[in-house]
């Protein structure tokens, strides 16, 4: 008996001495060329906005119990990524002047916030390359794997959180995913839609005065196109400046093609608004048809396309109505 009580004994001591982990955060450090006097640690998604005091030597420090997650650190205009548990205690340093290649953490459970701003440092200088998108397939493909491997690695060297892991996974296969989908449509931009390219076509799209209309249909003028929809408010924000345009080259070498690529739910609220607004250049439907705009890899309207009189491709992106480059590429032409 007095060996059982013994061991019990032993056990409670062993878990009284255990340590107990905090139900908070203990976050310290250092702020060289501050931006303000405050900085804000945030998370919309949680509803978690806390403002830490600043003193005159950049240094703060406070204690917050929090959901374990990602947490933006603003100062001023610059801002990093945390990733934030309860017992942890983390300490860190920056100078403003440096922001994301100075930052460093320190302390328990700070393995996750280092790595995410070692990563935010190399995405950056990834994305700082103007020539990426433009690089031959080969040697694109060859960029981003060293960047993928580089990064697998650094997940598999250091101690993180299994959360975390997974989460960053997630994020580099969707980050490797975009890279991979930009470099194809900028490929296929500078090739296939290249100055000079025979322009994909359009055929039969409903003209709101009567009858169909197809692209063939404007062979010996330059063509200037308006994709849009009644639900786009960009895109009826440049309405105003398109017939300013149109009016200008009244009687010009050139057709204003305005083609709505509103659902068939819309049709009815396309025609209305063409009429009430009276509309001016040629409005077309494109009648649930996304062959052209699937061609000119359109993602988001409004898009203005400039095709010449053969029919072939003057600017797969051209400025918009409102951007004073238009008039100046239409003066180039001689129109």
């Amino acid at each position: 008996m007095k060996k059982i009580i013994y061991l019990m004994a032993i056990a409670i001591t062993m878990i009284s001495c255990k340590k107990q982990q905090n139900d908070f955060v203990t976050f310290s450090g250092k702020i060289t060329n501050k931006n303000s006097k405050s900085i804000t640690l945030s998370n919309p998604q949680l509803n978690f906005n806390r403002v830490i005091e600043v003193d005159e030597n950049g240094a703060f420090n406070d204690t917050i119990n929090l959901k374990d997650g990602f947490y933006r650190l603003s100062d001023g205009k610059e801002a990093t990524a945390l990733y934030l548990k309860n017992g942890a205690t983390i300490t860190m340093t920056l100078d403003t002047k440096e922001f994301n290649e100075s930052i460093t953490f320190t302390g328990e459970g700070s393995n996750e916030s280092t790595f995410l701003a070692k990563n935010a440092v190399l995405q950056k200088a990834m994305f700082k390359d103007k020539n990426l998108f433009n690089l031959p397939k080969d040697k694109f493909d060859a960029k981003v794997k060293k960047f993928i491997t580089d990064f697998n690695n650094r997940i598999n060297e250091n101690k993180l959180d299994s959360t975390f892991v997974a989460f960053q996974k997630q994020n580099i296969t969707s980050l490797e995913n975009y890279l991979n989908k930009t470099h194809t449509d900028k490929l296929y931009a500078n090739t296939v839609l290249a100055k000079g390219s025979v322009s994909p076509k359009f055929i039969n799209y409903e003209n709101h005065k009567k009858g169909n209309t197809s692209l063939d249909d404007f062979k010996g003028k330059y063509v200037y196109i308006d994709l849009w929809a009644t639900w786009c408010n960009p895109c009826k924000q440049e309405i105003p400046s398109l017939e300013k345009v149109e009016k200008q080259y009244h009687g010009k070498n050139i057709a204003f093609v305005s083609i709505s690529v509103d659902n068939p739910k819309d049709y009815e609220k396309w025609k209305k608004m063409v009429t009430d607004k009276n509309l001016s250049g040629i409005q077309l439907y494109a009648k649930n048809d996304k062959t052209f705009s699937k061609a000119y890899k359109v993602n988001s309207i409004p898009r203005f396309i400039l095709i010449d009189p053969n029919g072939n491709i003057v600017d797969s992106n051209a400025p918009r109505p409102s951007n004073p480059k238009l008039i100046t590429l239409l003066e180039s032409l001689n129109i």
